[in-house]
């Protein structure tokens, strides 16, 4: 299998993987080209107070990490800081990119967030390129 440009979006759960699942590191292994994509992701409290500045910079640290464990293969790796909408935040990172495949890590049911609502459902249904998930345990 090779993918020629993987597009990895890393929310809130992304920040507690230590390592990454042997399937996702063959997927990541078999990509030409990889895009991080980290969402800001603020709570309701601070979306509704446009108060995003500490949200980017823990984006930016989710970034920094999944990055640095991706980076180790062979593969070109970039990185962005996404809109604080999940979905916006996809919707630009594929229009720029132009991925042929997208992954998205995720948090148990239990500990979601309201931003994880649907948002598989509505990638498959958005994008025609294959979405492959996987939840953190």
């Amino acid at each position: 299998m090779t993918i020629n440009r993987l597009l990895i979006g890393a929310g809130a759960a992304a920040g507690g993987l230590a390592e990454l699942p042997a399937d996702i590191r063959a997927l990541i292994d078999a990509s030409d080209e990889i895009l991080v994509m980290s969402p800001a992701l603020p709570s309701r409290l601070e979306w509704l107070a446009s108060d995003t500045d500490k949200t980017r910079e823990k984006a930016d640290k989710r970034l920094m990490k999944v990055m640095g464990q991706v980076d180790d293969s062979q593969t070109q790796v970039t990185g962005t800081v996404g809109a604080d909408d999940p979905m916006l935040a996809f919707e630009e990172a594929v229009t720029e990119f132009q991925p042929d495949h997208i992954l998205v890590v995720l948090r148990p049911d239990e500990h979601s967030g309201w931003q994880e609502s649907g948002l598989m459902d509505a990638l498959v249904e958005k994008f025609d390129v294959p979405v492959t998930s996987f939840k953190l345990d």
